[in-house]
């Protein structure tokens, strides 16, 4: 029975948590009941330790400064205002609106990193506009769906940070490892929807040449330089600190945070209530990601106290699986596991368990974190139980129906599965640059 126990506790956690059980707690709280009945209290001595150690992380102090900086960017209308923008340019071209989004998803990624905002801001900004243009719903609706999940790859992304954390690597080694990837998808999107745009005009038409013209006769340089410009700088200042050695992740994560602030202030949307509600949406979101930290430090302690992480080393090794092998096997379990679970339990329930072993196999970890990012970016997709498809349809019309979501987005996971297979089979692709 003993020999099982990693076992079952590893699947009792699971199983609470698909059941709806708050993830910190189930963590925690399961890891104390089974740490106590096998060892006793004196075990979590060492747990203080782990959480001290967790504490002193410089590293993950930058998750809430890039939370700010997205948070603010979103609520000050900065996000609005760049799409709205990027449509009037992108206007003349057939598909043109199709394009804003994902170029303006892309820069939201880049400066958010965080999928549940950048859908929700996208569906409420642009959805309406396209269905009013003539746009297929099916296309609009997966454009703006895959787009919004681009924060999951482009960097500085929160679920980088995090995977540069559990996996013991540099941030910035990451975030530099990751560049390729991101352009890649956005350049697969782009293409994606000219082809269809020219294989059916009828479903996404070109703007009124009237408006478009309407928009470059006022203003339009200014308009360009206020709306893309400016935000495009703050990424800019803050990924290039990080890649030139300037500034450590933390600190760019600070420049960001001010610079966000100071972008609101020069476009006079800075408010009380604005830095108020930032400020809490902030706290919230940080408060959610250390909970669980916290108690998976727990749940990694009681489970490397039951020899899980030597029980699973050597069923691999007894499985033949190979290196191969076991990633694949891997790929597969985060795949499935991200229709169901968020990407931070995740990271902190499989990543920890599975990285020594891709470690101890010679495996470069940097190539596995961009690996699973594409992959939870995938399964954020992925019908039925997609969470970006959930986010979309929060915010859709009712006349939407989930039957066009599912199809919508159909062809940009095919697209990103094709795209992690490429990068499973190359690992080269990622030092392009």
């Amino acid at each position: 029975m003993a020999e099982y126990l990693p076992i079952l506790f590893f699947a009792a956690v699971f199983i609470l948590i698909l059941a709806g059980y708050p993830v910190a707690f189930t963590l925690g709280g399961i890891a104390v009941i089974v740490g106590v009945w096998v060892f006793d209290m004196d075990f979590f001595y060492l747990l203080s330790l782990r959480v001290y150690g967790t504490m002193q992380n410089f590293v993950l102090l930058g998750v809430p400064l890039f939370v700010f900086m997205g948070m603010m960017l979103e609520k000050s209308g900065i996000a609005e205002k760049l799409l709205e923008t990027m449509a009037l340019l992108f206007g003349k071209f057939k598909g043109g609106l199709a394009l804003s989004v994902i170029v303006v998803g892309a820069l939201l990624a880049a400066s958010t990193g965080i999928v549940g905002a950048t859908v929700v801001t996208m569906g409420l900004i642009s959805l309406p506009t396209m269905l009013k243009r003539g746009y297929a719903p099916t296309l609009a609706l997966g454009t703006i769906a895959a787009s919004g999940t681009l924060g999951q790859i482009i960097p500085p992304s929160v679920i980088l940070v995090l995977l540069a954390s559990v996996l013991n690597v540099p941030v910035g080694t990451l975030f530099v490892a990751a560049i390729v990837p991101g352009s890649c998808l956005v350049l697969f999107y782009a293409l994606y929807v000219i082809v269809y745009a020219q294989i059916f005009p009828n479903r996404a038409p070109a703007m009124p040449k009237e408006e478009v013209a309407s928009f470059r006769a006022i203003g339009f340089s200014k308009e360009v330089i206020q709306s893309f410009l400016l935000p495009l700088l703050l990424i800019v200042m803050v990924l290039g600190t990080i890649i030139g050695g300037i500034a450590s992740p933390t600190e760019a994560a600070g420049v960001g945070a001010m610079g966000a602030i100071l972008l609101t202030l020069y476009k006079r949307k800075l408010t009380i209530k604005i830095l108020s509600e930032v400020t809490k949406e902030t706290i919230m979101l940080t408060s959610m990601v250390f909970m669980i930290l916290i108690g998976a430090t727990a749940f990694s302690l009681v489970f490397r106290g039951l020899e899980g992480d030597k029980m699973f080393l050597q069923i691999v090794s007894e499985s033949q699986l190979g290196p191969d092998g076991f990633l694949l096997l891997v790929m597969a379990l985060v795949f499935i596991a991200g229709f169901f679970i968020d990407f931070i339990e995740i990271i902190f329930i499989v990543v920890p368990v599975v990285a020594p072993i891709f470690a101890s196999m010679g495996i470069d970890l940097v190539w596995i974190g961009i690996l699973l990012a594409i992959n939870l970016q995938t399964s954020f997709l992925t019908p039925p139980f997609g969470f970006a498809l959930f986010y979309l349809k929060g915010v859709a019309p009712p006349e939407i129906k989930t039957k066009q979501l599912y199809l919508g987005v159909l062809p940009f996971v095919f697209i990103q599965i094709v795209f992690l297979t490429l990068l499973i089979l190359f690992p080269g692709l990622l030092k392009l640059f």
